[in-house]
């Protein structure tokens, strides 16, 4: 391994219920856009460690183990520009402003370099933001995969600072619409809770008050069935997962959603959100953009099949 190479590094300290994991399947846990392959692989290349020395994938953890992973900068010949149908709602010389279907990633990640947004936006106006590296140029926030609806991406730095900046001071407008399990029984509510890794599976995200960052989630009740409501929700903030974890947290968790949901729940791929609103100033001229994304046919036909039930 060339030391000269600028590496992402990431390190973690396994805990009492992380003894006797094999190591290939405890860095995976780390990061849901890694496959276990190209960690393995990783692990063959010398590119993780325990307590500062190189292992096989089969070594079995123990309390306390310190592990580090160095993953080598990505080159600018794997993310190839690919002709594909998008959704443009909006476009200007600064930015982009796109419906994401449903089953589409947002950007690469290891081992997943082709068919993603980023993808599709290359080939369609090649001028993208590079604040976020070659994986995920001009893309200031993302969507689940499965989850559809509007994002914002910066063609240039100065718009991208702009629009980054809106999010950390919580001025975008950001609505969706999702369908629960349960019916709840109040018009309207606010889930004040900081989310952070869970601890008992670092593939998903809990409400926990270690190691977490503060996330609000708004919702309204747009319409309830027989054992199911319709909501719209308004981000506060924008944790990873944060509407999904937010909802399961108060016992109402996204129909068809396989990460945090119920596994007896609607026939659909992935769960029923849709990021329907966006609204935010121009980074340059400072005029309000707003826009709004009609639900997909999809939850439509699921939302009239409640109806009927």
């Amino acid at each position: 391994m060339n030391d000269l190479e600028l590496f992402e590094r990431y390190d973690w300290v396994a805990e009492p219920s992380d003894a006797k994991e094999r190591i290939d399947k405890f860095v995976t846990e780390q990061n849901e856009d890694w496959t276990r392959s190209q960690v393995q692989s990783w692990i063959k290349e010398g590119r993780v460690s325990v307590n500062g020395e190189s292992v096989k994938n089969n070594y079995k953890l123990s309390a306390d183990d310190e592990v580090t992973l160095r993953v080598p900068p990505p080159k600018e010949m794997m993310i190839k520009a690919e002709p594909m149908p998008l959704e443009i709602v909006y476009e200007d010389s600064d930015l982009v402003v796109v419906n994401k279907p449903r089953g589409m990633v947002v950007h690469p990640a290891p081992g997943h370099y082709t068919g993603t947004l980023v993808n599709g936006l290359l080939a369609h106006c090649k001028d993208l933001s590079g604040i976020n590296g070659v994986l995920r140029p001009g893309i200031v926030h993302r969507i689940d995969k499965d989850t559809s609806g509007l994002l914002m991406v910066a063609k240039n730095d100065k718009a991208h600072v702009g629009l980054a900046e809106q999010l950390k001071e919580h001025t975008v407008n950001r609505k969706y619409v999702a369908i629960v399990h349960g019916v709840i029984p109040h018009e309207m509510g606010t889930i004040d809770a900081p989310i952070g890794r869970d601890p008992k599976n670092r593939q998903q995200m809990a409400v926990v008050f270690e190691n977490s960052k503060p996330a609000v989630t708004h919702f309204v009740v747009l319409e309830r069935f027989k054992e199911y409501t319709l909501v719209e929700l308004k981000l506060e903030t924008g944790r990873t997962h944060q509407i999904r974890v937010h909802m399961k947290y108060i016992g109402y968790p996204l129909a068809g959603d396989p990460k945090y949901g119920p596994k007896n729940t609607l026939e659909l791929d992935g769960q029923a959100l849709h990021a329907k609103t966006l609204g935010f100033d121009h980074p340059r001229t400072g005029e309000h953009l707003e826009f709004e994304a009609p639900l997909p046919q999809e939850m439509l036909d699921v939302i009239e099949y409640l109806r009927q039930v």
